[in-house]
């Protein structure tokens, strides 16, 4: 037998366990125009500090999205779901020059009122092995990340 007949299916990519942060805002207008900016994939520079440009492979379940960092940084990430009546996606890592290993995260858009809505971004996350970062700092800096973004996303729309 040889070594190609034992190979078996295998991914780099697995589900992230370490942390989970949420970030979450009541945003005072419409759901659906909210979701317009939150839902979409190819433009979160709209709301994300930092972040320089985004550019989108693919439509739907299974496109990538390749974002780049102000400072150089980069993540390519694939969305895994969306739907657009519920008004959610999620999506995972799949690369990034950042101190993470596995990331999943999700962005929901839940209608509170006729003029507002709120706004969640989920981040379960490890951090990259082998980095210096203890689990509070990482969670620390994922939390500040979010907060920051869904405060900008909010005063968008104030």
């Amino acid at each position: 037998m040889t070594v190609f007949t034992q190979l078996q299916p295998d991914t780099r990519i697995k589900n992230a366990v370490a942390c989970r942060v949420v970030a979450s805002v009541q945003v005072p207008a419409d759901a659906e125009r909210v979701w317009q900016v939150a839902g979409d994939f190819g433009g979160f520079q709209a709301f994300v500090p930092g972040l320089a440009s985004t550019e989108v492979i693919g439509q739907g379940p299974g496109a990538v999205r390749h974002k780049r960092f102000k400072d150089g940084n980069v993540a390519i990430e694939q969305l895994n779901s969306r739907d657009e009546q519920a008004r959610y996606m999620t999506w995972t890592l799949i690369h990034t020059s950042l101190p993470v290993g596995n990331l999943w995260a999700s962005m929901a858009v839940e209608p509170q009122s006729l003029e507002g809505c709120q706004v969640t971004w989920t981040i379960v996350a490890d951090p990259l092995p082998g980095s210096e970062q203890d689990l509070a700092g990482f969670a620390a800096f994922l939390q500040g990340f979010a907060d920051t973004a869904m405060g900008n996303l909010r005063s968008l729309f104030a």
